[in-house]
């Protein structure tokens, strides 16, 4: 662990036995802005499409030559839009890999006409399911958007493999045919990083009433709340989850900011003991979270990476109370809480998490 990070202190009770679970804050940092934790909100499609060009105009004329494309002089300029439209919508470089390799899957990387029942397009998107009009979806800059939009909204994407945040966008038949096209995908998104224009314009992320907003922040500046930058891509809070008056701090750490938002996500799902939590949301158990897994995600998708037992977590990072004031201390020094002590029983059971608060935020099961 860095000597740049610190730990605080939050509770995990598993039956009457109360654990210290060690939730880690990020020390020499700061906030410009609170994290959202609104719902997912619709991207201007054609602020998106304005940066596409001026990033693929802007860039390196370069030719792109990757072994295992089989008509490269098709594909290339297809899997370029694809990952522009990440560039231009703040979607860092894994998700820009699992947009390549649905395509790859999809369309071949081919902008196709035809596909099964009415699918269409590069990611082969069905009108009849509201990805867009036929017209719309035949545009790579608009079917991108879709796609990484749909990428968004998967709570937790970032900690699921290529194939399972491809399957949950896509929802495909089959499933895991997305896995074998993550090494030509990866090799893609590389081989046309350098080649794209570094566009210095604010991505064209939603504002609180859905249409883009021309000078947001960018997700630095806003916290770096999540990859995407308003914590959309964590997950919906389900309505009636926290106080109508709850805000994520302006003034925690971003990384801070990111875990938070990032467990909020989670709101909902059931526990289970021994779960991973890196699929809360799916059918599968073991996916589901408990208290320790629970934390170990939500710094995951922080950067930060912690042990997965409570038993070790206690042991990561310096320990500091959680009762020093918070006007008491200063930006270089701030360390906060994650608002979210768990509270379970050792066992898993037909129960969800919920929010609860007392003196400070707590997480709780609740019974179902």
């Amino acid at each position: 662990m860095k000597s740049t990070t610190g730990a605080l202190v939050g509770l995990c009770a598993t039956g009457p036995l109360l654990l210290a679970l060690p939730i880690l804050g990020i020390g020499a940092g700061t906030a410009s802005a609170s994290c959202s934790i609104g719902g997912a909100q619709s991207v201007d499609t054609s602020a998106v499409a304005k940066q596409v060009k001026a990033i693929l105009d802007g860039g390196d004329k370069g030719s792109v030559s990757v072994p295992g494309l089989n008509a490269p002089a098709d594909q290339v300029p297809n899997a370029k839009t694809i990952q522009a439209t990440g560039v231009a919508m703040n979607i860092p470089a894994r998700g820009q890999v699992v947009a390549l390799a649905t395509a790859l899957q999809e369309s071949g990387l081919r902008n196709l006409t035809y596909g099964d029942r009415d699918s269409l397009g590069l990611f082969q998107q069905r009108p009849s399911m509201g990805w867009g009009t036929a017209s719309e979806i035949l545009d790579p800059v608009h079917a991108s958007t879709k796609f990484y939009e749909g990428l968004r909204k998967v709570s937790g994407w970032q900690s699921l493999s290529v194939t399972q945040a491809a399957q949950a966008v896509q929802k495909s038949g089959f499933p895991e045919a997305y896995a074998k096209w993550e090494p030509l995908a990866t090799a893609l998104q590389k081989a046309i990083e350098p080649l794209l224009q570094k566009d210095g314009a604010p991505s064209p992320n939603p504002s609180p009433s859905g249409s883009a907003d021309a000078g947001a922040p960018s997700p630095d500046s806003a916290g770096d709340c999540s990859a995407d930058g308003d914590g959309t891509g964590f997950g919906t809070i389900p309505a009636g989850a926290l106080p109508d008056e709850y805000k994520i701090p302006a003034s925690a750490p971003p990384k801070v900011q990111t875990a938070i938002r990032w467990a909020l996500g989670q709101l909902g799902t059931s526990y289970q003991w021994g779960g991973s939590c890196t699929d809360a949301h799916s059918n599968n158990p073991m996916g589901r979270c408990d208290c320790s897994s629970l934390m170990q995600q939500a710094y995951k998708a922080a950067g930060v990476s912690l042990t997965r037992t409570t038993y070790t977590q206690v042991t990561d990072g310096k320990a500091i109370s959680v009762d020093v004031p918070v006007s008491t201390r200063t930006r270089s020094s701030w360390r906060r809480a994650l608002p979210a002590t768990c509270a379970a029983s050792a066992t898993s059971g037909p129960v969800t998490w919920r929010y609860a608060s007392r003196r400070r935020p707590t997480w709780r099961r609740r019974a179902r």
